[in-house]
């Protein structure tokens, strides 16, 4: 029986949602290993994204820990440098391409069409066949590292000529994994502008989507523009590498620093399609745990489309000792600092949200907040490197390290870790153990502060980054961060086993599973019928 809605809610089901569910048993899924292989239901894809993200969170954090314990302390403790280098690389790609990317695609899988009322993805085949390039992308790269001269070594941003002229003949399997996980992305943002651009609920105008909805949209179509430019950069890779071209090699003719120029016309869009929907995630937490709605709606989502346009006019501030002439130094300093002034309005409209709400600290909300300090620390210190004659001394030292660990991991993976906290009950039937949950919430945040508060100072004392061993000033520094990375590493733990018990049992959740939700997800039974909205919800506007 569907639940009987709220008499201020936006949306009257003109059907009950479980009635899809019922509609549809006659075709019934495969059952078994082939059900996930053919699958074409949108929340059992999200499911897949999800899972597949998580397993690779802790592939690229073990790297990462294999890094952490070299550096622990000064001298050559554990591995030789080549094989440090390797998994500094692996871990950055490992934890951008395929940790926090697909995470944040599977939460669109899932949460898209409950959210515009749609029973499924636009491109149903298309999203399965997206989702399986992943798992092949992914052990072809860390198969490089079993081959002949080991796996990439040249970090993650793989600047030529290190990934070109001296690189191990492994790179090619890199660059076609790249490939082929490019190609999953641009299909699966076509997808996601198809959904929500034709499938919302009839009356439901671009300006009444939810802030998640929203930055999603401007995601996708952010990575529709630059994962060509990256499949581009690395294509020319793979001719200076196997067939005599000099893109890259000036000996040739060519010109490494145009290397750099076209990986960060990519990169930083990247950034940005690995924040974004972050910020949806946490425009729709807050509101609903301070009891009031989002302040300042529209200005929100002109906030969001700003930063995705001027991500593309600020890219080459990774690039300031390169020997840029002195006007484009100017122009990117200029354009990087004005890039904070729609970012401040979503710090200020979170903060107004929450100013004299009725504030409740369940695990969504505390993973929310704390993303919306954490991730300002992370935006002053990128202040900071925007100053160009200040960012010669902060380049490619610790500090940088610091810096953007601080907007993706407090950042991105803390909004992943509060939107599974929050969309939860509506997966499994259950919310999550409470106890739990703050548990990891606590160690979380202490052990992300302890890893990568230290790299600040260590980094404005001059150590680089992408070293195994190091001078003995900072020693100390190097151990409180270490011994951080195992906390933060270890209280991962925790979060899986609150995902398994939830998904085992627990508290039951009804279909509202948050007082001050009011988005139309919150309109279906939870768990979530494997079929939704089968008939279109009708769709009732509220006042932003």
């Amino acid at each position: 029986m569907a639940p009987k809605l709220p008499p201020h809610h936006p949306v009257e089901q003109s059907t009950s949602a479980t009635a899809g569910g019922q509609a549809s048993a006659h075709h019934a899924p495969p059952r078994g290993i082939l059900r996930w292989l053919l699958t074409t239901n949108h929340k059992e894809i999200g499911s897949l994204y999800l899972i597949f993200s998580l397993i690779m969170f802790f592939v690229g954090g073990i790297f990462a820990m294999v890094v952490r314990a070299e550096l622990f302390q000064p001298g050559l403790q554990l591995v030789n440098p080549e094989f440090f280098n390797q998994m500094t690389t692996m871990h950055g790609l490992i934890m951008v391409f395929a940790a926090v990317m697909p995470a944040f695609t599977g939460l669109a899988n899932w949460m898209i069409p409950l959210q515009i009322g749609a029973p499924d993805m636009a491109l149903p085949r298309l999203n399965n066949f997206s989702f399986w390039l992943l798992p092949v992308a992914f052990l072809l790269l860390l198969s490089t590292l079993l081959m002949p001269g080991g796996g990439p070594n040249f970090g993650w941003t793989f600047y030529a000529p290190l990934s070109t002229t001296y690189a191990p003949p492994s790179t090619t399997f890199f660059i076609l994994s790249l490939h082929i996980a490019g190609i999953s992305s641009i299909l699966g943002a076509i997808n996601i502008v198809a959904t929500i651009i034709n499938m919302r609920a009839p009356g439901m105008r671009l300006m009444d989507m939810p802030l998640f909805v929203w930055t999603w949209l401007i995601t996708a179509f952010l990575l529709i523009a630059v994962m060509p430019v990256l499949a581009g950069v690395i294509t020319m890779m793979l001719m200076d590498i196997n067939f005599g071209t000099h893109f890259f090699n000036a000996a040739g003719g060519g010109d490494p620093v145009l290397f750099q120029h076209l990986f960060w016309f990519f990169g930083h869009p990247e950034v940005y399609i690995m924040i974004l929907p972050a910020f949806g995630i946490v425009s729709a937490i807050i509101p609903t745990f301070a009891r009031k709605p989002l302040f300042g709606y529209a200005s929100m989502v002109y906030a969001t489309a700003s930063i995705a346009i001027l991500s593309f006019m600020v890219w080459a501030h990774h690039m300031f000792v390169v020997g840029l002439p002195l006007a484009a130094e100017l122009f990117f300093m200029y354009t990087t600092m004005i890039i904070a002034v729609p970012t401040g309005v979503k710090v200020f409209n979170w903060i107004t949200t929450l100013f004299r709400g009725s504030i409740t600290f369940e695990p969504p909300m505390l993973f929310a907040l704390a993303f919306v300090v954490l991730f300002t620390i992370g935006g002053f210190s990128g202040l900071m490197l925007a100053i160009a004659p200040a960012d010669f001394q902060y380049h490619d030292t610790y500090f940088v390290v610091a810096h953007f660990h601080y907007v993706l991991v407090p950042g991105a993976v803390f909004a992943i870790m509060a939107g599974v906290y929050y969309w939860l009950p509506k997966w499994t039937g259950h919310y999550p153990n409470v106890k739990l949950a703050q548990w990891h919430f606590w160690l979380s945040v202490v052990g992300v502060n302890l890893t990568f508060f230290p790299m600040h100072f260590a980094g404005l004392a001059g150590m680089p980054r992408r070293i195994p061993d190091y001078a003995l000033q900072f020693a100390d520094f190097n151990l409180v961060s270490s011994l951080g990375a195992f906390m933060f590493g270890a209280s991962q733990l925790v979060f899986v086993a609150v995902v398994i018990i939830c998904v085992r049992g627990g508290e039951k959740a009804p279909a509202k599973a948050w007082e001050g939700a009011e988005d139309l997800e919150w309109t279906v039974p939870s768990p979530a019928p494997l079929h939704t909205f089968e008939t279109p919800p009708t769709f009732q506007r509220q006042e932003h």
